[in-house]
This record gives C-alpha cells, structure tokens and sequence, in this order.
C-alpha cells in the first residue's frame, strides 16, 4: 500500500525559505521504476507541477523555480524534500508530493497516481 505524508509548509516572507518533506511507503525498491514530484494549486488555478525526480535520481523542474528549488530523496529515510529558497508571493499555493510507477518522466499530475495531503505554503511580499 503506497502512503504519502507531506509536511514543511508554512508562512515566510518574500526572499525566504522552507523546506518541504514528504515521508513515503511502498514505492521505492531496489528494482522499482518510479517518480516523485511536488505539485502546487493556487487558490482558482490549476495544480502544476514544481519539481520531480526519478528512481535514477534523475531531475526536472518547471521554468519558474529553476535555480531557487532544489528537489531531492532520502531512500534510506523514505523521504522525499523540496528545498525552497528565494520564494516569492507568486509561490503561495498547497503543495503536494505525489508518486507514480513507471520510466515516464513527466510534471504532468494526470499521471501521478498517489498524492500526500497537502502542506500550504504562504509569501507574504
């Protein structure tokens, strides 16, 4: 059974930082095929992917975050981050870590099968 438990959001003020973690099971293995990503949704937006990255630690992130979040995973702690710095009020949005079996590496969320809960971060300007 596939679990995942985000958690690191909160509110910081414009150029601060946080770090988001999602704690997992059931996905990682030494021969399994997969992906992780952190997604966000913005109050009346769509949710968009942020960041991912793949069981060869493989990484790929959207054009508005590249050089301030770094995206990165802890297998021996089952942990997945998403390090946030420089953030900005347009960053305001729930987050989500989602996971997905498969070599398809993709920021699509149509394609992510297990979700975390949710962590809300919030910049204030």
């Amino acid at each position: 059974q596939v679990q995942l438990r985000d958690s690191g959001g909160g509110s910081v003020e414009s150029g601060g930082s946080l770090r988001l973690s999602c704690e997992h099971s059931g996905i990682t293995g030494r021969d399994t095929i997969y992906s992780m990503a952190w997604f966000r949704q913005a109050p009346g937006k769509e949710r968009e992917g942020v960041a991912g990255i793949d069981s060869l630690s493989r990484t790929m992130y959207t054009d508005s975050v590249k050089g301030r979040f770094t995206i990165s995973q802890d297998n021996n702690k089952n942990t997945l981050y998403l390090q946030m710095s420089g953030l900005e009020p347009e960053d305001t949005a729930m987050y989500y870590c989602a996971a997905r079996i498969g070599a398809k590496r993709t920021l699509d969320p149509q394609f992510f099968n297990y979700w975390g809960q949710g962590t809300q971060v919030t910049v204030s300007s």
